[in-house]
């Protein structure tokens, strides 16, 4: 089983060309690595005061891990939204009997308690303050690499973040049901994209002010464009497209809408799922929010 899932974990990282060995590379170290959690590990809830140690967490059969630096905007690298919605459908297919930990490291401990009690986002987490955890482990550096579903002798089955790839989603899901992971014999029919342009700068504005951009997407090949996700950094930036099928030579349009959360330089990443050859394709945008 677990040779089924390392293969079927490459295949769904292996569509990104460019980052294919170093993906391959990764994903090998990582499969059956034990996870190691520091001895002193304390975890806690936004509803209890940081620092304030709470009883070991109760482990069913898997674990979701997510761990999070400390490296650019806290609020969208969680994506607490979807978060919350992916534990609510994991809890409903479990039963409650798949925990998930969340490792933060991070030296602003107060800040972050104080962000997650805005957000109600009550799940526990460690505080890594002398980055111990990374130190023991050495996560990779890719963020879509940073999440890892363990089973209960904190071995890891998948690795994947299912909050950006919806395909590592589909995967945690099925292994957690038990169901065969199997790589479907389905050729999926793909047709060929081009790109207006892969990233737009914005150069400088009012940070109160909306920003919005337009990419295009062209169906050059000879079959219908399918979009099946479209998976944005940060919450402060939202994707607005059509849904329908894109016929051979017609486009698509992506209207992306940045609203800064705070003044800061920023670099976003809008990644696009779709049956192209070239999907996962990640576009940019980038500016100073003044």
């Amino acid at each position: 089983m677990k040779k089924i899932v390392y293969i079927f974990v490459i295949f769904l990282f292996l569509s990104c060309k460019n980052s294919g060995n170093d993906i391959l590379r990764t994903v090998s170290y990582w499969q059956n690595r034990e996870i190691i959690f520091p001895e002193d590990t304390s975890f806690i809830s936004y509803s209890r005061k940081w620092g304030e140690r709470t009883m070991h967490l109760q482990r069913g059969k898997y674990t979701v891990l997510c761990y999070v630096d400390s490296m650019g905007c806290m609020s969208c690298k969680l994506q607490l939204p979807e978060w919350r919605e992916f534990i609510y459908v994991v809890d409903s297919i479990s039963k409650g009997t798949v925990s998930f930990v969340f490792v933060f490291q991070s030296k602003a401990g107060n800040d972050l308690i104080h962000f997650l009690k805005r957000t109600e986002f009550d799940y526990p987490l460690f505080i890594d303050v002398n980055n111990s955890f990374d130190q023991l482990n050495k996560f990779p550096s890719d963020i879509q690499l940073q999440t890892f579903l363990l089973d209960s002798n904190n071995r890891v089955v998948a690795i994947g973040n299912p909050i950006y790839n919806p395909k590592i989603k589909e995967l945690y899901l099925n292994i957690i049901q038990g169901k065969k992971v199997i790589k479907s014999g389905n050729k999926v029919i793909q047709t060929e994209v081009n790109v207006d342009r892969n990233s737009i700068f914005l150069d400088s504005f009012d940070w109160e002010i909306k920003q919005k951009v337009v990419f295009q997407l062209k169906n050059i090949g000879n079959t219908p464009l399918v979009i099946n996700d479209v998976i944005t950094s940060c919450g402060c930036t939202s994707v607005e497209y059509t849904k329908e099928p894109v016929r051979p030579g017609k486009s698509v349009v992506l209207n992306i809408i940045y609203k800064a959360e705070h003044p800061e330089h920023f670099d976003k990443t809008i990644t696009v799922y779709c049956n192209a050859s070239s999907s996962p394709i990640r576009l940019k945008i980038s500016g100073n929010a003044q």
